[in-house]
């Protein structure tokens, strides 16, 4: 990869994906950026270039792809802030699953294919594991860890075209614009802060920084292929993290979430 490569992303709307297009253009990449809803009040003079598709009817322009050196899929309806009931259980599985498929029978199509499709995943691939777990650790039985089994399992279609593919499993992204910090932070500074039900949980977390710069190595070394685990070396419980806030914050964590029952 070099500072001329043209990268097709899905997803840049989001959390990861709206700094990730940030930090390639700042590196000099071409970013072409798939919406299912053109910015009409974007300057022509943007150096990221908008294309319509609509993953869940399985369309896309074939000339982005074909002219595209790596695609990064981040695509997929949000998984927090919502009740995970079976409408958005579907909702959840389907928009990854439609977006995977869209680019890899894009890829498929191309000749030349992209060099490398890069797709999201996460750590919840390994349910609720009771001790330590690598990339090689079996899925666990959990929804999240089914959606990821299939997630990757329609991304993997893209090897036959000679693509490299690799597979994102990012773990809990910690930021205070967004995610999972930002919604401890509230409680924190409010004096309300406390560990979830037992704390004992343990989080396989990554910062923000980091988590970009990841996806970045990933993009640019070639022999990144298959899942990769986005996460830092050490994991830390709920409580720990939670208590290591409370005293950057200068705020008491005793109070306690329940469990639900």
């Amino acid at each position: 990869m070099n500072a001329h490569t043209s990268i097709v992303l899905a997803g840049s709307s989001g959390f990861i994906g709206t700094e990730l297009e940030k930090r390639l253009l700042r590196e000099g990449y071409s970013v072409t950026r798939l919406t299912r809803h053109i910015d009409p009040s974007a300057s022509s003079e943007s150096p990221v270039k908008q294309v319509a598709w609509d993953p869940s009817h399985g369309y896309i322009d074939q000339s982005t792809i074909d002219s595209a050196d790596a695609v990064i899929n981040l695509a997929g309806a949000n998984i927090s802030g919502k009740r995970w009931d079976r409408i958005s259980k579907k909702e959840i599985l389907k928009s990854r699953i439609d977006a995977t498929r869209t680019l890899v029978n894009a890829i498929n199509r191309s000749s030349p294919p992209p060099t490398v499709l890069l797709s999201a995943s996460a750590t919840g691939y390994y349910g609720y594991p009771t001790g330590p777990v690598d990339e090689s650790s079996p899925a666990g039985a959990t929804f999240l860890a089914d959606v990821c089994v299939d997630w990757e399992q329609s991304a993997i279609g893209a090897l036959g075209s000679g693509t490299r593919v690799a597979f994102l499993r990012t773990g809990i992204v910690m930021s205070p614009r967004g995610g999972a910090l930002k919604k401890l932070l509230l409680p924190l500074k409010l004096g309300f802060g406390g560990p979830l039900g037992s704390g004992e949980q343990v989080w396989s977390w990554i910062s923000f920084e980091d988590e970009i710069r990841a996806i970045c190595f990933v993009l640019e070394h070639r022999y990144a292929w298959g899942p990769i685990n986005l996460v830092a070396p050490h994991p830390a419980t709920n409580k720990a993290i939670t208590d290591e806030l409370g005293r950057v914050l200068k705020r008491p964590t005793r109070m306690r979430v329940p469990q639900s029952v």
